[in-house]
């Protein structure tokens, strides 16, 4: 929007519009997040509290976590109401791609703000059927991956550290799209544990996938660099700085002890915008590189309950997901985020790696 109201007027006042640029306007989407909920945060998390949308705290888990029921949740909607000011601020208002990101975090944020509304009302856990709510998301991901495919846009594959195996899978991108999607959303859901612990890997994964789609978006950059070249994809790099703004201001508030948690609202819609970057930008299996703390910790899971039922109740972990593995050998809450966001950020360099290792 301020692309549209200054561009004329930076046009008359300075030698070259500074707002055609996107690293410009993505530095200003930053920014703009950040400061936005820094000043909203306390005025929402009174509202919250004064709504008593406390948080649930399963009795399954670490009893050490039963200290934070009540804590405001939904504290997700902050983040994602600043990235959507921001982003509606900094953006070209005429970027169906920007557009598509933004459909799929609202969307997938209403799935969470039901979820999370029902787990209040009712006093426990369970929420949204499960099965309901990943109808729901793989409905709204599967409308995106259409998208992709009915827009021309390429379904050809782009695998790390292979520059000359780039199969095209045509309408089956389709369904590749709804796996990223939804995949991307709920193992940022069950990596949120911890204080801090899920938003510093989503600052993270967002500032990389801002690089990323700028690359892409480049022309140049993109053939000399041998990455597909998608039209347009830059736009996502204004996304993607919004929402690492955003999440250092929600950071400013979950560090431990946490005054807010993000709740659903926010773990489901920020893994689902991460995702939906991953695909339009064409850097989809980069994602279990930049994202690889949200894998292991999904994967955990997986192996945990595999486990447990093929041998008749043993398990691997002393309780998954992982982070509560090492809250149960005696790791301090904060030590486990702080070396989970180190191994977050070693990541996403070995992610940027691949750009030339190809």
């Amino acid at each position: 929007m301020l692309y549209w109201l200054l561009y004329p007027m930076a046009d008359q006042f300075f030698a070259f519009n500074v707002f055609r640029y996107i690293t410009f306007r993505s530095l200003g989407a930053a920014v703009t997040a950040f400061l936005l909920g820094v000043l909203l945060g306390p005025w929402v998390i009174g509202k919250l509290r004064e709504l008593k949308y406390g948080q649930q705290i399963r009795t399954d888990g670490p009893q050490t976590h039963m200290a934070k029921q009540g804590t405001p949740t939904m504290g997700g909607v902050l983040i994602l109401g600043s990235i959507l000011v921001s982003v509606l601020l900094w953006s070209r208002l005429n970027s169906e791609k920007m557009w598509v990101v933004m459909f799929t975090m609202t969307g997938f944020g209403v799935i969470g703000f039901y979820d999370d509304w029902l787990k209040i009302t009712k006093k426990n856990t369970k929420g949204l059927s499960g099965k309901l709510r990943l109808l729901c998301e793989f409905l709204i991901a599967g409308t995106v991956g259409y998208w992709v495919w009915t827009r021309g846009i390429s379904t050809e594959l782009s695998v790390p550290f292979i520059k000359e195996f780039t199969p095209d899978i045509g309408a089956f991108y389709v369904f590749l799209a709804m796996f990223v999607i939804v995949g991307a959303a709920n193992a940022v859901n069950l990596t949120d544990g911890l204080d801090g612990l899920a938003i510093g890997p989503i600052i993270i994964c967002s500032a990389a996938y801002a690089v990323l789609a700028y690359l892409t978006g480049h022309q140049k950059i993109a053939d000399y660099l041998q990455l597909p070249f998608v039209p347009g994809a830059g736009e996502l790099a204004v996304i993607g700085s919004a929402a690492a703004g955003a999440g250092l201001a929600f950071l400013w508030f979950n560090c431990h002890p946490a005054l807010v948690f993000m709740g659903d609202v926010g773990a489901l819609a920020l893994g689902a915008l991460i995702g939906s970057i991953a695909v339009l930008a064409k850097h989809e299996f980069l994602l279990v590189i930049v994202g690889g703390v949200f894998v292991i910790e999904t994967v955990s899971v997986m192996m945990q309950v595999s486990w447990y039922k093929l041998s008749g109740g043993r398990r691997i972990f002393r309780m998954a997901p992982l982070h509560h593995h090492f809250e149960q050998v005696g790791w301090p809450e904060t030590r486990v985020t702080v070396r989970f966001w180190i191994i977050s950020i070693i990541l996403a360099l070995v992610s940027f790696s691949t750009l030339k290792l190809r």
